[in-house]
């Protein structure tokens, strides 16, 4: 099955029967991998009987072609699926190999004859079948391999026989090659010419001999680099080609390129036919898929396509998933790579040129070469110093004595020569030539070759070595003993997330947030915290060593955190390691020798392979001579010890993977696909629905947890913190999760988004039932009761309605897009559970799109799911707002008057203007004396003003300014509060006022700015208002507000203690604020003019024993104190009281009468109390108040407007207040341009 992955194949003597190699793996139980070189080449066929079954079934093929010519043939994909026998696989064999020419001119369909239209004749055609040697190792030596089969073949198709029979080499290569020691070079003989292999020692990066080069020249440096982050991201990968070599090599890279971290999940570099189903699995994957010559990318059915990532490696092209984070410093990153490359004469951008023709070439010179020699190097392997006995003799006679030394000299001088000595001592001199350096072109092409895949290697491992040098500060070991954490593994953290995300460079932020969500690195963490009771992983020994290297180099220190690019330092010393064991061999392994077997078996015949004596290669040596002259004479005395050790376990290791590799092709005849009955396909998906299950279950649970922050930590859970873009990666991650789950046992594949075409088919029968009984979509679903009892009108609680909302929204193009925003939608409204149980609910559909071992048909698991995605209601989520901020949204604006009909109607012009996050509306004319009644569920009336507008997002709203322009007779307006409404979220604000607006009423103003506050939908049956939650920035222990005009009564008052711990308090929120990573921050505004504000904080101390009696009926506010020092102070130089007025004051008297008469020269007219809120505002932002405090304290006019007990007149009172503002001083507040509108300073 992965020796032939499609079968056996048939040629004629006009097709190609070039012989092709590639290799494969096995992945087991334990993640421990076997890997399997195939030599794959094709041998007459000698018996009439096969022959004549062969003609039979082309003719039949033929006939059924040409009987469905104008219609899609089927007969190719049935024939082709199978493995095993001769018959069903010829008719697609021979569609493989017909050219582009043939297939152009049989008129639409495919001819199935080779390059001729005569198709096959058993006496006129030679038959070919396709046979393949398969050499199984327990590590990736692929070049070692590659040769030696190759080697195999020519001595199958050779005109000589080989020196000794195909058994003597291949008991060779099983039982007397051993694996080379860590840091060690091997050279053994093949049947023609020697072959090399090394091994990396301890402390460099382990084997990968597959050609790096080629997978940079199949695919070019920037497409692998987005490939190698797919699969860093644990994203579906589809590798795609017509050749098996290129499947496996691209494969092999890019997992080799992931040092130190490995792949976790399903990986098929070569998927059979038989195991196409495979792609149905709903979880991380890395596949490659045999394409067919001309197949069109777009008619690949997939099961799923949202978060695939799909690699075309023949066209050099890739497909890339949607919301795709960049590789951090991708562009200097891809930058040192192609210097790399372009050392080695390889180009950047990738294509089909390649050195490789030039390579065969000097391979086929240098074979000649050694074919004619190789029968003398056999029988005297001078390069091993095997010499024959009597020829070792007279060389060691000539060289060891003196006198015949100079006998010689003396008769090459008359003309005398010594043929034979002269022949042997030119040989020797030729060894010790070749082991200074003299290498073979194709030796040296494997050097190169090696050279370069390990300085690519380094490349990656370097980045990652900058990223995660500090990684172990971050890791969380809170376990006494290993028994212990295995216990409670799923409950613990073992790594700080959010410390280390905070700790990193902004630009690496957006690929480090998903990339420590993934399984492979929750497996390296596992594998460092395991290492304190168990030796330690060899990548992660690796890995910390070159961090500790590097630290040592101070090429990073500790506490850096920068973005800036650096490049690998390990280039140079890498290749060296390389080049030197490459040049210098280390072991030589034991000639191939006859063995002991049976005279005229296995006997030679040109092109076909023998059959073997399967009892000599059944077991190995017991104890053989040969298996001691594994080392040259140089370096056998020092390293005796360390061989021997090597030898031993090698052998035994070598005997283990050979018994595996006998017993492998039982466990390969797994049956095909067209067997599996359907509870055979349900056991084999049961799986991945309990994976699935078990997947929400943690993603669900990561999101409470996260969310809920410093609850969560009380109860034992994690950190407190989350930032925003980890909340994004959570959510999108979800997403993910949900694709896969809807993706799992389709029936059909329609679209990219399996979720989006399910809901698609649901929206069309719901409008079809719509039309049909001529009634709303969403009358018998649940309405939304309204959000207060202010007149909003309900939303609809419609998954179509949702639907329609996305599908509206023009700057989303795909049906993934739609499909994420969809979910996004759903789940800031806190209805994902809902909608989906809703979709679920048709049964009939989901029958009719899923089979039946699908997840979304297995009943309990689906009620599960359901109930884990409705636990994220218990948290409020802003991830559709926060994502989409181009989006025009409709929003709808309630002014609510106060009760009394007398005081909600108004002759002027209202305007309003909202605010958020992301921006403001513009100022909104309202249409004037435009009253609406609507009753609430006590039929009781209530009157309100409506507007709807249509702006791109606001994001989160924060402020309202509402005002009117004082013309006609009822100028004077008592507003409660204005309700303003997101129509697609539903996400209500409100705004509370309280206040008159209009001259000669209150304070005064004709405008007030409005903080505003979340509204939590309620379902009481009163309809009433809105439970109020406290805002994100908020502490949910903050005093109750008291109104500005209750001050003024005799109502209760809040006492001096109150009053600073609110200052105290409202200062600590601020400088928390500034202390959060930004994107988690929230609204400024809130803090400082919302409730429990520092605006707030800072009214009540004004106002404690403010004389605010009634003078003339008008009540006197504390902006009257204000302008009257701003006029003591302007007028004290004329007046004669400077004096009174210390002297250090005089900067700070400046700037209070610049800010105070700059407020009231503004054309705005926002009342007194606004006017003080503005100063309080614009003294934060300056760093003033501090300042100003101590003035308004010292000020003579403070004597007559406060009583003596107030706490503006106590000087150790106003002295702490000035050193806790002065903590605001250190960070950057800014103000809404609503604020600081028309404000000139």
């Amino acid at each position: 099955m992965l020796c032939m992955p499609k079968g056996l194949s048939f040629r004629t003597q006009r097709d190609s029967r070039t012989p092709q190699f590639h290799s494969f793996l096995i992945t087991r139980e334990d993640g421990s991998r076997t890997y399997g070189f195939v030599h794959t080449f094709y041998e007459e066929v000698t018996s009439p009987q096969i022959c004549s079954a062969m003609q039979t079934l082309h003719q039949m093929h033929q006939a059924e072609h040409n009987a469905s010519a104008h219609n899609c043939p089927s007969s190719s994909s049935s024939s082709s699926s199978s493995s095993s026998s001769s018959m069903d696989s010829l008719a697609s064999s021979l569609d493989e190999v017909e050219s582009p020419s043939s297939t152009s001119s049989s008129q639409g369909g495919r001819r199935s004859c080779g390059c001729s239209g005569e198709g096959y004749d058993s006496v006129r055609d030679t038959l070919y079948v396709s046979k393949a040697m398969c050499l199984i190792t327990p590590m990736p030596f692929m070049h070692a391999c590659k040769r030696f089969l190759s080697q195999i073949h020519r001595a199958v198709i050779s005109h000589q026989p080989p020196p000794l029979p195909l058994e003597s080499y291949i008991y060779n290569i099983l039982y007397e090659v051993p694996l080379p020691p860590p840091g060690r070079s091997l050279k053994f003989h093949g049947v023609y010419e020697p072959i090399l292999c090394q091994r990396p020692g301890v402390g460099e990066l382990p084997l990968a001999d597959f050609p790096l080069g080629e997978a940079f020249r199949l695919l070019g440096v920037e497409n692998l680099v987005q490939l190698f982050t797919c699969v860093l991201l644990e994203m579906q990968i589809l590798l795609y080609s017509q050749d098996y070599q290129r499947l496996m090599v691209v494969a092999e890279g890019i997992t080799t390129l992931l040092f130190p971290f490995q792949w976790q999940h399903v990986y098929v570099p070569i998927l059979p036919a038989s195991l196409l189903h495979f792609l149905d699995a709903p979880v991380p994957y890395l596949m490659g898929l045999q394409s067919k010559e001309g197949t069109d990318r777009s008619k690949l059915e997939l099961p799923q396509e949202a978060n695939l990532c799909f690699v075309d490696v023949d066209n050099h092209c890739i497909e890339l998933p949607e919301d795709f984070p960049q590789f951090p410093n991708k562009t200097e990153f891809i930058q040192e790579l192609s210097e790399v490359l372009l050392s080695y004469g390889l180009c950047p951008e990738g294509g089909n040129t390649s050195p490789e023709p030039a390579v065969s070439t000097q391979t086929s010179m240098l074979e000649k070469e050694l074919k004619s020699t190789s029968l003398s190097e056999l029988v005297d392997d001078r390069r091993n110093g095997n010499l024959g006995g009597e020829a070792l003799d007279m060389l060691e006679l000539l060289q060891g004595n003196p006198t015949l030394e100079r006998l010689q000299a003396l008769a090459k001088r008359t003309g005398v020569k010594v043929a034979r000595l002269e022949t042997l001592a030119a040989g020797q001199k030729a060894v010790r030539d070749e082991s200074a350096g003299g290498r073979s072109p194709v030796e040296e092409e494997e050097l190169r070759n090696a050279k370069l895949n390990v300085q690519l290697r380094e490349v990656f491992a370097a980045r990652f070595a900058t990223m995660f040098a500090d990684y172990e500060s971050f890791v969380i070991q809170n376990s006494p003993d290993l028994e212990s954490w295995l216990t409670n593994r799923e409950q613990m953290h073992n790594f700080d997330k959010a410390s280390f995300l905070s700790d990193q460079p902004e630009p690496y932020l957006p690929f480090l947030s998903h990339f420590i969500e993934t399984q492979m690195f929750a497996t390296f963490i596992d594998n460092k915290i395991m290492s304190q009771w168990e030796e330690k992983e060899p990548l992660l020994r690796v890995f910390d060593g070159r961090i500790e290297k590097a630290r040592l180099y101070n090429v990073r220190a500790p506490s850096l955190r920068s973005s800036v690019y650096q490049k690998c330092t390990f280039l140079k010393e890498s290749a060296q390691a390389i080049e030197q064991r490459l040049r210098k061999i280390d072991h030589t392994a034991i000639h191939p020798h006859l063995l002991d077997m049976k005279i005229g078996q296995g006997k030679y015949q040109q092109g076909f392979f023998p059959k073997l004596q399967a009892d000599v290669l059944a077991s190995g040596p017991t104890n053989n001579k040969w298996s001691n002259r594994t080392c040259s004479t140089q370096r056998r005395v020092d390293r005796h010890r360390q061989q021997n050790e090597h030898l031993v376990l090698d052998n035994d290791l070598k005997e283990k993977y050979m018994q595996e590799a006998r017993n492998l092709g039982k466990n390969l005849r797994q049956p095909k696909l067209s067997d599996l009955s359907p509870a055979v396909i349900a056991q084999t998906n049961w799986k991945f629905v309990e994976g699935l299950l078990k997947e929400c279950k943690m993603k669900t649970k990561r999101m409470l947890v996260e969310k809920m922050g410093r609850e969560a930590v009380e109860l034992g859970h994690g950190e407190a913190n989350i930032t925003g873009l980890e909340e994004n990666t959570l959510i999108a991650s979800l997403c993910d999760l949900l694709e896969r789950i809807w993706s799992h046992g389709l029936q059909v594949k329609q679209g990219k988004s399996a979720l989006w075409s399910h809901l698609l088919h649901y929206q069309a029968r719901e409008e079809k039932n719509e039309m049909l009984s001529e009634s709303p979509v969403s009358n018998a679903q649940e309405r939304r009761k309204p959000e207060s009892s202010v007149g909003l009108p309900a939303l609809r609680v419609s998954v179509i309605q949702d639907m329609r909302h996305i599908q509206n929204m023009g700057e989303i193009k795909t049906d993934v897009g739609r499909a994420r925003a969809w979910i996004r939608l759903s789940l800031e409204k806190k209805l994902l559970s809902q909608h989906l149980k809703q979709l679920l609910s048709n049964q009939a559909l989901t029958k009719k799109l899923y089979k039946r071992y699908a997840f979304l048909r297995c009943e309990e698991e689906k009620e599960q799911f359901l109930f884990h995605l409705l636990s994220l209601n218990a948290v409020d989520y802003f991830c559709f707002t926060s994502v989409f901020t181009t989006i025009m949204i409709p929003y709808r604006a309630v002014i609510i008057p106060i009760k009394k009909l007398s005081n909600a109607m108004t002759t002027s012009n209202p305007w309003l203007c909202v605010s958020g996050e992301l921006g403001d509306s513009g100022i909104l004319q309202i249409t004037k004396n435009v009253l609406e009644m609507t009753f609430d569920s006590a039929f009781r009336p209530h009157t309100h003003i409506s507007i709807a507008f249509k702006r791109q997002n606001l994001g989160k709203l924060t402020t309202v300014q509402l005002g009117h322009d004082n013309s006609g007779l009822l100028a004077k307006w008592l507003v409660d509060c204005v309700m303003v409404r997101n129509e697609i979220t539903g996400h209500t604000y409100k705004f509370p006022c309280g206040r008159w607006l209009g001259k000669g009423v209150d304070d005064g103003s004709l405008e007030r700015v409005l903080i505003g506050e979340f509204v939590v939908p309620c379902n009481d049956d009163d309809g009433g208002r809105g439970a109020k939650t406290p805002p994100l920035q908020r502490s949910p222990s903050q005093i109750r507000r008291i109104s500005i005009t209750s001050l003024t009564g005799r109502g209760n008052k809040p006492t001096t203690v109150q009053i600073q711990e609110s200052i105290g308090e409202a200062v600590n929120n601020i400088i928390k604020h500034f202390h959060k990573p930004e994107k988690e921050r929230g609204s400024l505004t809130v803090l400082l003019c919302g409730e429990g504000g520092l605006v707030w904080a800072l009214e009540q101390f004004f106002h404690h024993g403010f004389r605010s009696a009634r003078i003339f009926q008008k009540n006197v506010f504390v902006w009257d104190f204000y302008e009257r020092i701003v006029a003591f102070m302007e007028n004290a130089d004329q007046i004669g009281d400077l004096q009174e007025i210390p002297e250090p004051l005089g900067p700070n008297c400046e700037s209070f009468c610049r800010y105070v008469n700059a407020i009231n020269n503004m054309p705005r007219n926002i009342g007194k109390d606004g006017k003080f809120q503005l100063l309080v505002c614009l003294g934060a932002r300056d760093r003033l108040l501090p300042q100003w405090l101590p003035l308004l304290a010292e000020c003579p006019v403070i004597t007559r407007m406060y009583e003596e007990n107030a706490l503006l007149r106590d000087k150790l009172t106003v002295s702490s207040l000035v050193g806790v503002l002065e903590t605001l001083s250190d960070f950057p507040i800014t103000l809404e341009t609503s604020f600081t509108k028309s404000v000139e300073l």
